[in-house]
């Protein structure tokens, strides 16, 4: 009663607002019907393997990228598709200090991960650079990790990768290419190894492009002993030689 009390003085002095605008909205952390409306979420049909979004059913069930070369990591599933919508959740959160984001992102996150949540034994955030972090302040994907952890009640380990050296942006280059400039990038903390062996992690990003990433980690962390990875992502880039595919 105390806590409703305060929420509702909290209302009376500050008035909710929508996270992405100004309209006027019944609570606090919530989106109006405008914005809201403005999000796409990564419903079936999608790649069974890295969560990639298919313009219509009859395309998969795996996307080109997996059967040409399957990922380490066994699925990934992200919330929404990564356009003009969640951009305008996903960048103030990422890029201007907007942390309360992570609590709405987190939820839509576990909806679409319910599956993943449930299995999972343990949950990690894909880890920054130092150097970027330091930019930063803080780490996106640690932020979502920890509430997604302790909303599915699976212990939390942020410091289970690290990312030895800064890498650049893969957006716009090849599989082969992205593989040689991730190889090496990512290593298991020695303290963490005896709490990942024979465990299933779920790992966490904010937006999952190509997957490469994802991948990378996903191989550090079975080969230091993992049973299997998971992948989840706040947002998921759509394969854009798959936008285009005729309908069967």
């Amino acid at each position: 009663m105390l806590r409703r009390l305060g929420l509702l003085a909290l209302d009376a002095l500050l008035p909710p607002h929508c996270l992405t605008c100004e309209a006027a909205v019944e609570a606090q952390g919530s989106l109006c019907a405008g914005c809201f409306a403005s999000l796409s979420f990564v419903t079936a049909p999608h790649c069974a393997r890295c969560g990639v979004p298919f313009p219509h059913a009859g395309v998969g069930p795996l996307c080109p990228g997996c059967e040409a070369r399957p990922p380490a990591f066994e699925a990934a599933r992200a919330a929404l598709r990564y356009d003009a919508g969640a951009q305008r959740l996903v960048l103030p959160f990422k890029h201007a200090d907007r942390t309360e984001l992570a609590g709405p992102l987190a939820r839509h996150m576990a909806r679409a991960g319910a599956a993943l949540l449930a299995r999972a034994d343990l949950v990690a955030p894909v880890p920054l650079h130092w150097r970027r972090l330091l930019a930063r302040r803080y780490n996106q994907a640690a932020l979502l990790a920890a509430r997604l952890a302790r909303q599915a009640g699976r212990p939390y380990l942020p410091d289970l990768l690290r990312r030895t050296r800064p890498t650049p942006a893969l957006g716009d280059r090849g599989a082969a290419e992205r593989a040689a400039l991730l190889a090496g990038a990512f290593a298991v903390a020695p303290r963490a190894r005896p709490r990942l062996l024979g465990r299933r992690v779920l790992l966490v990003d904010d937006v999952m492009t190509s997957g490469a990433t994802a991948d990378a980690c996903a191989r550090v962390l079975l080969e230091a002993g993992a049973a299997a990875v998971d992948v989840l992502a706040a947002a998921r880039v759509p394969d854009p030689r798959l936008e285009g595919a005729p309908r069967p």
